[in-house]
C-alpha cells in the first residue's frame, strides 16, 4: 500500500492515523513502548569475571584440535552474558584469551579496529610482528597494534605463548567503518627485533615507573600507558600494596580490568569477585567499584575514556 498526503488529509481518527503511519513505515514519536531518552545513563551489560585458569586450559584443549590454518586466531572471546550479545565484553570493547603454540605463526593482517594485548605466559623468542618489526612478548608486557597496523605473531620459542587481547571492535561494529585485509605474505617479513618499540610497554619499565610514582591514595599508585595509548582506548596500571583498597565512583566510561599480578577482591556494582593473575573483569558504565588486594597486585584497566572525552560524554553519574 502506498500512502499519500491525501490519505493523511482524510484521516478521521487516531486509529486511522496510526494505521496510515504503520503502512507508510513511519513511527509515531509520542506513543512509543519505550523512551528513546532517559535521565541517567543505562546499559544492559553487567559486571562479569573470567578466570585465567580455565581459559588457559581451554586454549590448551583447543591447541589439540584447532590449528592456525583452521582459525585466523586461536582465541576465546569473553562476552558479556546479556540477551542478544555473543561478543562484546563491555558495550565498546571486547577481550579474549589467545594462544600461539611453540613453533607456530599466526598470519599477519590489519584492520581498522584498535587492538592491544597483555602478555601472560611466554618463553623467550615469542614475538608479535607489528609493521615489519619483531616485538618481544614477555610476561607483563602490553603491546599495541593501532588502527591499520599490520600485525601477526611468530612463536620461535620452546613453549606455548598466552596472552589477553583487547579490541574496540564493538565500537567499530556500531559505527560501521570496519576494514580488514590479510598481508600478501602469510607472515609479514621482519628481521629487526625491536624491544624498545613504541608499540611495547615493557613490564620492567612499567614496574619502574610505578616504583617512582607517588601514592594517589594509601597503598595505591597509578600510571597511564600512553597519552592515551590508542585513539579510542586508555590504559592505566594500578599497583596496590597488600591490604590496600580504593573506590571508583560511577561514570559513563566502561572498562575491562586484567590482573597482571597478585590476588584480591572486587565489588563492581552489586557483584563481588575474587581475582588472581590473568583474570579479566568487566566494569560497564555506571558501576561503582571497590578493589582490595590481599597481596601486592598490579591491575591493568582498559577503558573507552578517550572516545568519551572526544565526544564530551565522559561524566560522573550521580547516585540514584
Amino acid at each position: 500500500m502506498t500512502v499519500t498526503a491525501a490519505d493523511f488529509d482524510k484521516a478521521a481518527s487516531m486509529q486511522e492515523l496510526y494505521g496510515l503511519l504503520e503502512a507508510s513505515g513511519i513511527q509515531n514519536g509520542w506513543n512509543k513502548p519505550e523512551p528513546s531518552l532517559w535521565p541517567l545513563p543505562s546499559t544492559p551489560f553487567r559486571p562479569i569475571h573470567f578466570s585465567y585458569g580455565p581459559g588457559k586450559a581451554a586454549l590448551d584443549a583447543a591447541g589439540r584440535f584447532v590449528n592456525t590454518e583452521l582459525a585466523e586466531r586461536r582465541n576465546l572471546i569473553l562476552p558479556n552474558p546479556v540477551p542478544g550479545n555473543n561478543y562484546a565484553t563491555v558495550p565498546t570493547l571486547v577481550a579474549a584469551y589467545q594462544m600461539v603454540k611453540a613453533g607456530e605463526v599466526a598470519r599477519s593482517h590489519r584492520h581498522t579496529a584498535n587492538a592491544l594485548r597483555l602478555v601472560l605466559d611466554t618463553k623467550p623468542d615469542a614475538y608479535t610482528i607489528v609493521d615489519g618489526q619483531k616485538i618481544p612478548m614477555e610476561p607483563g608486557d602490553v603491546l599495541l597494534t593501532p588502527n591499520w597496523s599490520w600485525h601477526g605473531h611468530a612463536n620461535e620459542g620452546a613453549g606455548d605463548a598466552y596472552w589477553m587481547d583487547f579490541l574496540d571492535v564493538p565500537t567499530v561494529h556500531l559505527l560501521g567503518p570496519m576494514f580488514f585485509e590479510h598481508h600478501p605474505d602469510e607472515i609479514e617479513h621482519a628481521d629487526v627485533v625491536a624491544p624498545d618499540s613504541p608499540a611495547r610497554f615493557a613490564w620492567r619499565a612499567t614496574q619502574e615507573r610505578l616504583a617512582a610514582a607517588h601514592d594517589v591514595s594509601p597503598g595505591r599508585r597509578e600510571i597511564e600507558l600512553g597519552e592515551p595509548a590508542l585513539a579510542t582506548i586508555a590504559l592505566h596500571v594500578t599497583r596496590l600494596e597488600a591490604g590496600a583498597s580504593f573506590t571508583q565512583s560511577p561514570d559513563t566510561s566502561s572498562a575491562i580490568w586484567a590482573v597482571m599480578q597478585g590476588e584480591g577482591e572486587a565489588q563492581i556494582g552489586e557483584a563481588r569477585f575474587k581475582w588472581s593473575r590473568g583474570d579479566a573483569m568487566a566494569a560497564p558504565l555506571g558501576c561503582g567499584q571497590t578493589w582490595r588486594a590481599s597481596q601486592e597486585s598490579y591491575l591493568l584497566r582498559v577503558s573507552d575514556r578517550p572516545l568519551l572525552e572526544k565526544l564530551n560524554w565522559l561524566r560522573a553519574i550521580p547516585a540514584r
